[in-house]
């Protein structure tokens, strides 16, 4: 009997520091971040791109639609800035597509990389070769030409997107051919990128 009520009190005993550590244990995990992103967006650290020249209602204007093709904007690119670079980042790029293009395969707008990791805005115009960022590179866009195309869908069409995307890299240059394709270069860029913000402007005529 005296065995039996002290095997109950070893077992009580045992139970109970079991229950502890769980209990511990689950307090640890309920204080641990879910992810990275999470910890992240509590901090108020996304990557994030911002284009004020789009920010009404998502129009992109006349100012930076192309000129030609029966387009009568003035091609210029606009100005972005971005903040909360990840860690690592040792170059940025930024894109400009259309999806909607009635191509088969969309419409690249514009191409520049190797952007130095110090940058953190581009100004309007800066894809038109004006201030563009020293060491920067202007890619082939689907007009055939280097540097910014605007937007410029088929007249009657309903108004296409038009993704502005930037890229932070953990490289520090793309060593690319000069008349490297827009696929080329986004096959580099997708390889090398630490994270991706965008930002999408609709225009139509």
């Amino acid at each position: 009997m005296w065995k039996s009520g002290q095997n109950w009190r070893v077992a009580v005993a045992a139970a109970a520091i079991i229950t502890g550590a769980l209990a511990i244990t689950a307090a640890k995990r309920a204080d641990a971040p879910k992810s990275k992103a999470r910890v992240e967006a509590t901090q108020g650290k996304r990557f994030t791109l911002h284009a004020p020249d789009l920010a009404s209602k998502g129009r992109i204007t006349l100012a930076h639609a192309f000129n030609g093709m029966g387009c009568t904007g003035q091609n210029i690119s606009p100005y972005l800035h971005w903040i909360n670079a990840p860690a690592g980042t040792k170059s940025f790029a930024v894109t400009a597509y259309d999806p909607d293009a009635p191509t088969g395969s969309g419409w690249w707008h514009w191409v520049m990389y190797n952007i130095p990791a110090t940058t953190t805005e581009l100004v309007a115009g800066a894809g038109n070769g004006k201030n563009a960022p020293s060491g920067s590179v202007q890619g082939r866009t689907d007009f055939g030409t280097k540097g910014y195309g605007g937007p410029c869908p088929p007249k009657g069409d309903k108004p296409h997107h038009y993704h502005f995307t930037l890229f932070a890299l953990k490289v520090d240059k793309l060593d690319l051919p000069g008349d490297a394709t827009a696929a080329m270069v986004g096959y580099n860029l997708n390889a090398n990128k630490l994270a991706t913000a965008r930002v999408t402007g609709l225009y139509g005529r």
